[in-house]
């Protein structure tokens, strides 16, 4: 075992690629309940970008290795009461923190120190591209789906940003649970991409009014159920659409993307629909989540989303891989509209052998 690694670090909060520093660590140290992961793969999120710019949920003190949700690895060393886990055993470790609290560290190194709670065996079939990604998308789409709304076989969900990695992953978990997609882009060209990928019905915002839309598909029964990641008008919306008693999950604003602005991250909400139609808006933050799932309640969430995605029921694309050295090329790409694939940091092989 080396005696310093490679980490990603943030020396004061700021726009990544001002902040962000290539620096020399002592290997941690596992405690009790804990174990040293030697990182294999681990993904570049935006809310990852936005953790940096203290912009995010919650603010990690500075310095701090980037990188706050997710990464697949093997166990190195184990600290004491960590039975059931064995050294060199392929983990995925979920480090997305509790709130309120924040973990010192993130995933952005070649070692971490996790909680064993919070790791999950993976079989050595399933790619590090694909197993350093369970343990945020695919686990957002399978809780909104089945926990935060319950949504039943037959019944319509209607989703904003389907073109995204969540709402991609919703269309396929409900086209496997028989449960029909209404899915909002606002892109025409993204129209026959979201249609072959198995969305029931799809809506264009640039050219189509979104109520008129869901009340033409949905018929006299309409939709209840909702999950939104834009916010904004398009937010408002949807929750217009909805059928009284409707409810939708907002668990993203990527209409204020760039927003600073604390008071200007908003869904402009019509008070008879809240009122007299007592429709309900209400968030889902992952973070919250695993702070408040019991363990094991979140070990079977994540077992769950294991099973799908090696019986290739959830796809997650291939990821772009890139040392830790080139983090002022890859940071970028989380954020590209277009880049097409998740960045990840790669460590031990090089780029073209991540997925071997």
């Amino acid at each position: 075992m080396p005696r310093s690694i490679r980490a990603l670090v943030a020396v004061r909060a700021g726009e990544p690629l001002d902040v962000l520093r290539l620096e020399s660590r002592p290997v941690p140290t596992p405690s009790a309940g804990q174990a040293l992961i030697r990182v294999r793969a681990t993904p570049i999120h935006a809310s990852d970008l936005h953790v940096l710019r203290g912009r995010y949920g919650f603010t990690p003190g500075f310095p701090t290795v980037g990188g706050h949700m997710e990464c697949v690895g093997r166990i190195e060393a184990l600290g004491s009461d960590t039975g059931g886990f064995e050294v060199g055993e392929r983990v995925v470790a979920a480090a997305v923190p509790a709130v309120p609290g924040a973990p010192a560290d993130g995933t952005w190194q070649e070692y971490l120190v996790a909680d064993t709670h919070r790791l999950l065996p993976v079989p050595d079939r399933l790619s590090d591209s694909t197993a350093c990604q369970l343990a945020v998308n695919p686990l957002t789409a399978l809780l909104l789906v089945t926990r935060e709304l319950d949504v039943r076989p037959g019944e319509w969900l209607l989703q904003t940003a389907a073109g995204s990695t969540v709402g991609r992953l919703v269309i396929q978990l409900c086209g496997h649970l028989g449960i029909r997609t209404i899915n909002v882009v606002r892109r025409r060209a993204a129209v026959e991409e979201i249609e072959a990928l198995g969305g029931d019905q799809v809506i264009c915002t640039e050219d189509e009014d979104l109520p008129q839309r869901v009340a033409a598909t949905a018929g006299p029964v309409g939709v209840r159920k909702a999950i939104d990641c834009v916010a904004g008008p398009v937010g408002a919306q949807v929750s217009q659409a909805l059928a009284p008693g409707g409810e939708v999950v907002v668990y993203g604003a990527l209409s204020t993307h760039r927003q600073t602005d604390p008071a200007a991250l908003t869904i402009p909400l019509q008070a008879r629909s809240v009122i007299y139609e007592t429709k309900v808006v209400r968030g889902f933050w992952l973070n919250r989540w695993f702070g408040t799932a019991s363990p094991e309640e979140a070990l079977r969430a994540l077992s769950e989303v294991r099973g799908l995605v090696a019986d290739e029921v959830l796809t997650i694309p291939q990821g772009q891989p890139f040392p830790l050295e080139r983090f002022a090329e890859a940071v970028p790409l989380a954020e590209a509209p277009a880049h097409g694939t998740k960045p990840l940091f790669v460590f031990e092989d090089g780029p073209g052998e991540v997925d071997k």
